[in-house]
């Protein structure tokens, strides 16, 4: 059975159609809902086989740890067994908002929700749709990233209906969400808060509220062997379908290299997929260009990161090539995204030997 679309007002939610949606989190069902990061897929978060649901929609290991979405402080303690201090001052600055934290977890969680895991990843999404989902279902949803695991992760109800349509029961359509990215995840479970994932809220805003936070080594390098403490940490994740390959270096190697290998694609009989800026893309001369944004709104690119990747699938391209997005807020965030989508392929110019 095909899922249902609804369109719903973000600044004034259908009371009835989040009445109908809070049922069916209450029954065991999954609906897909926006949040001001990315398109979750929910389920409800103290039911195991719910959280089994949402592992099976997405082709998810069921070792990859699901966030639980609350909508008020007040529920917190109900689902961890301790709040320290440094995540209270956290969460009173940055909650409502893309912030996911990880503390020890209460036994009313079940481990199916938290990958077997002794802690809890908790979020208090500042949307007003997923608000009122979270408050229609009982208070606690899960809701990872509302994609096939692996993809790119869903910024429109498009892209949510696209992989999951016939998986799942509902989708809130609230338009295109406003980041585009995750959120940061910082672990509070040992003594120095630790970034596990970056996002929107950057690492030296984290120091700036807490004093010391460190972020965690393994980020940049994927490894089977570990077993994730927060989602996507252990895992390839928002892959486009063709291979995809950062180029590193300064801008006119990197525009040199990008055009040489597209052009070599061409007399193969094959198209590549360029990802370039507003600043760079004119400049591309083979291949189907896309230009993710200017370099001077990082904002926009992390925005239009996961949909431009979703384009090129749509473009059948052999293979990808992007220029690397260093920007002074969010590029850690960029990065890690980019990075991953390309299973840490990344071609370094100025080590390499130009063509």
């Amino acid at each position: 059975m095909r899922a249902e679309v609804v369109v719903v007002d973000k600044k004034n939610p259908d009371r009835s159609v989040m009445e109908k949606a809070g049922r069916i989190l209450k029954n065991g069902g999954l609906v897909a809902f926006p949040t001001e990061t990315v398109y979750g897929l929910g389920g409800n978060a103290l039911d195991p086989k719910a959280s089994m649901k949402i592992y099976a929609a997405k082709g998810r290991p069921s070792d990859n740890p699901l966030i639980i979405h609350i909508a008020e402080f007040g529920k917190l303690g109900a689902i961890v067994s301790d709040i320290p201090e440094k995540a209270k001052i956290l969460a009173k600055k940055y909650w409502p908002g893309p912030l996911t934290m990880i503390l020890p977890k209460a036994d009313i969680v079940p481990r199916e929700t938290t990958g077997g895991l002794d802690s809890v990843a908790v979020r208090f999404p500042s949307d007003p749709i997923a608000q009122s989902l979270i408050r229609a279902a009982g208070g606690y949803v899960a809701a990872p990233s509302a994609n096939t695991s692996g993809r790119p992760s869903p910024t429109l109800a498009e892209h949510v209906e696209e992989d999951l349509g016939d998986a799942i029961d509902m989708i809130l359509d609230g338009g295109p969400v406003g980041i585009g990215l995750e959120s940061t995840i910082v672990d509070f479970t040992e003594e120095i808060p630790v970034v596990l994932r970056p996002g929107y809220i950057s690492l030296e805003m984290l120091k700036e509220t807490l004093g010391e936070v460190r972020m965690d080594k393994g980020l940049l390098i994927t490894d089977s062997s570990v077993h994730p403490k927060a989602p996507g940490m252990k895992y390839r994740h928002y892959a486009p379908k063709a291979d995809l390959s950062v180029v590193e270096g300064s801008a006119e190697k990197v525009i040199r290299y990008i055009n040489a290998a597209a052009a070599e694609a061409k007399e193969r009989g094959e198209t590549v997929g360029i990802l370039a800026t507003d600043e760079t893309a004119s400049r591309y001369k083979k291949g189907i260009v896309r230009s993710i944004g200017s370099r001077a709104d990082e904002e926009e690119i992390a925005r239009h990161l996961y949909e431009v990747l979703r384009n090129f699938d749509s473009d059948e391209v052999s293979a990808i090539y992007s220029e690397a997005f260093y920007t002074p807020k969010m590029g850690q965030a960029i990065m890690n995204r980019l990075l991953k989508a390309a299973g840490h392929k990344i071609i370094h110019i100025s080590e390499e030997e130009e063509k």
